[in-house]
C-alpha cells in the first residue's frame, strides 16, 4: 500500500513515518507542504494522511483537489484540534477518517489504514468476481447452441443488451434455461455492474409476496421487527427477474402495473413514495395471452411486461445442439470434479439423439453428469446413458401436425440418424431423392431442426 504523509510538523511527520514503516507492506513518502505533495499526486497513493494546518494550503483545499484527481484515494485527516464540527464537515467532503494529535494517534492511524487495506482488498475481490461472472455469462460461454433457431435467439439477446431499458419477457418449457437467458441479458448490458435480483413468484407465500417485492416498514405486520427493503429497491439500477410471472394473483398484478407505469413503489405499512429504476425481465412456461383471454391475467399488465419477447424452444426442436451441449456438460463436469477428460462413443450419441428430453436442457445435463459417474473409464458408452423415462425414441406423435409436417419430421429424423446421407435415407424410406433435396432447400440454413 502506497502512503503519502503530508505534515508540516517535523516531529509528527517522522513519528507517523516511523510508525507506518514498521509494516513492510507500506511504501511511505513524506511531505512538509501542499506544493511538494501536489508534484507527487500523479504517483497515485492509496492513502494520504493530511494535516489541516499546512503553511501554503488549507487541508480542505488539498482534500478537494485529491478527490477531484482520484476519488478512490483515501484521505485521513490529522489535526491538532479535536473538533466534532470540523470532523463531520471533512467526512462529508470525502475524508475517510479524522484523527486528533494525541497519545492514541499511532494506534488509531494504524487501525484506520488497516481498515482501508481490508476495504480495498474486498473491493478488489468483488471486482474480480464481477469480471468472472461477466465472462461466465458472455453469449458464447453461457448459452450453447449452433442450430438456426438458437442463432435467432442470439440475435434477440443482442438487441436486448443494446436497449437496456426495454422489458424482456421469456417464454419456454421448464428446463429450457429461462433464468440463464435473463442473467445473460443482464451481464452483457450496461447494467452488469449493478444487482441482478431474481424472484420466483411461485415459491413465495401469497401473503408475503408484496412485502418481498416492495419492502415493508417496521411494525407493518406481526413479525415486521425492522424496516426491510424490497426486491425492487435491492435491484436499483440493475435487473429484477420475475420468474413464473403467470402465478401472480390479481391484487398484486394491479400493484405491479402501477410500479411499471409510475416507476415508484410504496413499502407495506409506509406512505413514502420511493422512485425505482430497474429493468424488468419476466419468465413463464404458460401461455400468458391465453391466461389473459381466460381472465386470469390483466391485459394491460401483459402488454407492459411484454417488451421484447423471447421464445425458448424445447430441446427436441434443436436436436443439432444435443451433442454440442452434451460435450460441453461433460467437459465442465470433469473439470469441476478433477476427472480425466471423457468422450462419448458414437452409440452413446445415437442413443441421446433418439430421446425426446421432456425435461429439456436441464434433463440432458443431469443425464450426462450421471453417465460420467457410471462410466468405468474415460469412455461413455450407450449403457452409461440412463434415461429417467421410457420415452427413448423421438415421439413424433406428441404434437398435432399435418401429414406433410409429419413426413418432413420423419425425413429430418432419418437424415440426422444417417449423417445427412441422402441416398441412404431415400433407400430406407423408399422415397425419391428429389423429395429430400426439396425439403432441404425449403428449410433456412440447410437441414431443419425437427
Amino acid at each position: 500500500m502506497k502512503i503519502h504523509v503530508v505534515e508540516d510538523d517535523r516531529v509528527f511527520n517522522k513519528l507517523i513515518e516511523h510508525s507506518l514503516a514498521l509494516n513492510p507492506d507500506f511504501e511511505i513518502s513524506t511531505f512538509f507542504d501542499g506544493a511538494s505533495f501536489f508534484k507527487h499526486l500523479p504517483d497515485s497513493p492509496d492513502v494520504v494522511t493530511l494535516d489541516l494546518g499546512l503553511p501554503d494550503h488549507t487541508g480542505e483545499e488539498i482534500l478537494e483537489r485529491i478527490k477531484k484527481y482520484n476519488p478512490e484515494i483515501e484521505v485521513i485527516i490529522i489535526s491538532g484540534q479535536d473538533s466534532i464540527t470540523a470532523a463531520v464537515n471533512l467526512l462529508k467532503q470525502g475524508a475517510y477518517d479524522y484523527i486528533a494529535k494525541d497519545e492514541n494517534i499511532k494506534e488509531r492511524l494504524l487501525n484506520s489504514i488497516n481498515n482501508i487495506g481490508n476495504k480495498k482488498k474486498l473491493l478488489n475481490e468483488i471486482s474480480q468476481l464481477k469480471s468472472q461472472i461477466s465472462n461466465k455469462y458472455k453469449f458464447g460461454n453461457a448459452i450453447i447452441g449452433e442450430s438456426p433457431v438458437m442463432n435467432e435467439i442470439f440475435a434477440l439477446l443482442e438487441k436486448a443488451t443494446k436497449v437496456p431499458n426495454i422489458n424482456v419477457s421469456i417464454y419456454g418449457d421448464t428446463g429450457t434455461g429461462k433464468e440463464l437467458v435473463a442473467k445473460t441479458i443482464h451481464y452483457n448490458s450496461i447494467r452488469k455492474s449493478l444487482p441482478f435480483v431474481a424472484v420466483n413468484m411461485a415459491a413465495i407465500p401469497r401473503e408475503l409476496i408484496e412485502s418481498e417485492l416492495f419492502g415493508h416498514e417496521k411494525g407493518a405486520f406481526t413479525g415486521a421487527i425492522m424496516t426491510k427493503k424490497g426486491k425492487f429497491e435491492e435491484a436499483e439500477g440493475g435487473t429484477v427477474f420475475l420468474d413464473e410471472i403467470g402465478e401472480m394473483d390479481g391484487n398484486l398484478q394491479v400493484k405491479l402495473l402501477r410500479v411499471l407505469q409510475e416507476r415508484e413503489i410504496t413499502r407495506v405499512g409506509g406512505n413514502a413514495v420511493i422512485k425505482v429504476n430497474a429493468r424488468i425481465v419476466t419468465a413463464t412456461n404458460r401461455d400468458l395471452m391465453g391466461e389473459v383471454k381466460k381472465g386470469n391475467f390483466r391485459q394491460d399488465l401483459y402488454y407492459r411486461l411484454l417488451g421484447l419477447p423471447i421464445h425458448l424452444p424445447p430441446l427436441k426442436d434443436r436436436q443439432n445442439d444435443i451433442i454440442t451441449l452434451s460435450q460441453f456438460f461433460l467437459s465442465s463436469f470433469c473439470k469441476e470434479n478433477k476427472l480425466e477428460p471423457m468422450i462419448l462413443t458414437s452409440k452413446a450419441k445415437k442413443k441421446l439423439l433418439g430421446y425426446a428430453f421432456p425435461g429439456n436442457v436441464r434433463e440432458l445435463k443431469a443425464i450426462i453428469e450421471l453417465s460420467a459417474v457410471m462410466a468405468g473409464n474415460q469412455v461413455i458408452d450407450e449403457d452409461n446413458i440412463i434415461f429417467s423415462s421410457d420415452n427413448t425414441e423421438l415421439d413424433i406423435l406428441s404434437e398435432e401436425m399435418t401429414l406433410k409436417e409429419y413426413t418432413d419430421r420423419i425425413i429430418c429424423h432419418y437424415l440426422r440418424h444417417y449423417n445427412n446421407n441422402v441416398l441412404k435415407v431415400a433407400d430406407k424410406l423408399d422415397i425419391g431423392k428429389s423429395t429430400i433435396y426439396n425439403l432441404i432447400k425449403r428449410e433456412k440454413g440447410g437441414m431443419p431442426e425437427n
